[in-house]
């Protein structure tokens, strides 16, 4: 892992999305395990509101959180900001709608990974596409992550899917929510510029993909003994 990002400062508050997993522990996956079911379904009301979810998500990302007024987001796509409301009733409508884009996108990124990744390099695989996706949409990224989520207004289903891989990374439900906590801590920490100067991030990244490939061993072994350590988890991660 060697690539580097530019970092943006510290957005403003915004919604999160907890990676949580949904499917039943197998045996180790090799080299990961298979995936349940495609995405989920994504609709936002026809091609004019997914022009507009896009505006949004172009003004979010290359101004800021603060520039995402409904006034700006009209001027960018040619309407009064009281049209908008026709297709999003409110701003927190909105939110949810880019949210569920940065979802869709993120899960897809990281489905990819796991399923091109070589024996034994899921966990490695997987974080380096975690940590890519995150520092390269640094304001997309806290929007997501960051707050409250109101989980009612996203697509269903959509979420589980999106934090997928880190089970299928993985095979055990609990060391797969440990390893999205380590890895949302890493890109959160390296988003604020908290680590010292002088660190070595992707020897850190490295170290965490170490421990992990350990882990999910580990718990290969304990499913196969009968163990209970990968059951199915809802819920905040």
């Amino acid at each position: 892992m060697t690539r580097r990002r530019a970092v943006a400062p510290h957005a403003g508050p915004c919604l999160p999305q907890t990676p949580h997993v949904v499917p039943e522990p197998g045996p180790e996956p090799t080299p990961a395990a298979a995936p349940r079911s495609g995405p989920p379904p994504v609709s936002r009301g026809g091609a004019r509101a997914a022009e507009i979810v896009a505006a949004a998500r172009r003004i979010l990302e290359e101004e800021g959180p603060e520039a995402l007024t409904m006034r700006r987001l009209g001027d960018s796509v040619s309407m009064q900001a009281p049209s908008l409301y026709k297709h999003f009733p409110s701003k927190a409508a909105l939110t949810s709608a880019i949210i569920d884009s940065a979802l869709f996108d993120i899960g897809a990124v990281l489905h990819d990974a796991v399923r091109r990744a070589g024996p034994g390099e899921p966990v490695a695989s997987l974080l380096s596409a975690y940590r890519d996706e995150a520092l390269g949409h640094p304001y997309l990224y806290r929007l997501v992550t960051s707050g409250f989520l109101d989980r009612d207004r996203l697509s269903p289903g959509l979420e589980e899917w999106a934090g997928e891989p880190f089970f299928l990374a993985t095979g055990d439900s609990s060391v797969a929510q440990a390893l999205w906590s380590f890895a949302h801590g890493m890109v959160i920490l390296e988003l604020d510029n908290r680590f010292p100067p002088t660190s070595d991030l992707d020897r850190t990244w490295e170290a965490g993909v170490a421990a992990f490939a350990e882990l999910r061993a580990f718990a290969a072994m304990s499913n196969g003994r009968g163990g209970t350590t990968g059951s199915r988890q809802r819920g905040q991660a």
